[in-house]
């Protein structure tokens, strides 16, 4: 399992992979509890539901046969059924290194072989595609520039392995940036405007959806918040989705172009990590190598810079930067302060080019 920074009160937030160490608690379905009534609950399978589980159970019924789980040689995921010729879209950490996988419905049913269509690693999203997409129900993917905190909504995946699992809970927040390390199998995704919800979150949740009360997906769980107080374990109520927009937009060109033809996110065109002083402290985002035709080459900018601030805000470790990144859009001119292999430092402007969806 891998855990990334995230700037929010002394927490970082792991990728959910298919993963044993966390515990599964909060994969029930909705109880009468969470109508906020009081008073007796239904006794017996003729009694009628009440208002908000009714919502529930309806939204279930709907959305749950586009979900899948996926299966590789390593571990598994979620993903939503795209269209009707196949394409499911997920996180690229679920299908991690996998060109082959297996896909199995939420509902039931044999398992499918599924191959990769083209992960966008940058972003954490990936299309797979179905050998045999018959009966495959597309999901409604809803509008994620509309949601407003407090909103309800449901998260459907397979935490754990438990097929077909549903947790409600809240939108908590929005426009939060996260980003994962760099690891093995992970090329160090930031994921921007994220969407925060209190909707429990388990390891195998990833791909999956967040749903709103209308049946609509509008978001893609992906990341889950743990406590370093509580030595790494889980932080009840705080997970993170890809916005809908986001990931149809990605999927969109995949399906069509077989890539990521335009990422809409800004870049320096240079290859770096982080450095470290003297005394054990992060100083910035070290320049391994600079794009020959990039803003930053073009600038000035050389390998063996350092780079320690973007418009006068601290870069001190390549996430910092990229997340600062995440700001800005393809052509915006950017401050760029460097420390020079002599000590020196300079501030140069760059015009930013786009990140490459390849």
């Amino acid at each position: 399992m891998r855990k990334i920074a995230a700037a929010l009160v002394a927490a970082v937030v792991i990728p959910l992979t298919g993963c044993s160490a966390l515990q599964s608690a909060g994969t029930t379905s909705p109880s009468p509890s969470d109508t906020g009534r009081t008073g007796a609950s239904p006794t017996g399978p003729a009694a009628s539901a009440l208002p908000l589980e009714a919502t529930f159970q309806q939204v279930i019924n709907d959305v749950l046969p586009s979900i899948v789980q996926i299966n590789t040689r390593v571990g598994l995921g979620s993903g939503i059924v795209y269209d009707t010729a196949g394409h499911i879209v997920t996180n690229a950490h679920v299908v991690g290194q996998a060109t082959t996988m297996t896909v199995t419905l939420a509902t039931g049913g044999e398992p499918r072989s599924a191959r990769l269509v083209r992960s966008f690693e940058a972003g954490d999203l990936a299309v797979i595609k179905v050998d045999d997409p018959n009966g495959l129900k597309p999901a409604r993917f809803g509008d994620s520039s509309k949601l407003r905190v407090g909103q309800m909504v449901l998260a459907m995946g397979n935490p754990l392995g438990l097929s077909g699992s549903v947790t409600n809970g809240i939108v908590s927040a929005l426009g939060r940036t996260v980003t994962e390390p760099q690891t093995a199998g992970s090329p160090g995704a930031t994921i921007a405007n994220a969407i925060q919800t209190s909707a429990a979150i388990n390891p195998g949740n990833s791909g999956g959806a967040l749903v709103d009360l209308a049946g609509q997906v509008i978001g893609i769980p992906t990341l889950a918040a743990t406590d370093p107080e509580l030595g790494g374990g889980a932080a009840p109520g705080i997970g993170f989705a890809i916005p809908s927009n986001t990931a149809t937009d990605i999927a969109a060109q995949i399906v069509r172009d077989g890539k990521v033809t335009n990422t809409h996110r800004a870049a320096l065109g240079i290859r770096g990590s982080t450095v470290v002083g003297a005394d054990g402290q992060p100083i910035g985002a070290g320049v391994a190598g600079v794009e020959p035709d990039g803003g930053a080459a073009k600038a000035g900018v050389r390998s063996g810079d350092v780079i320690v601030a973007v418009n006068g805000k601290d870069t001190p470790t390549m996430a910092a930067l990229a997340e600062m990144l995440t700001t800005l859009k393809p052509g915006d001119q950017a401050k760029v302060e460097v420390l020079r292999r002599d000590g020196s430092r300079e501030t140069v402007t760059v015009t930013l080019g786009q990140l490459p969806g390849e």
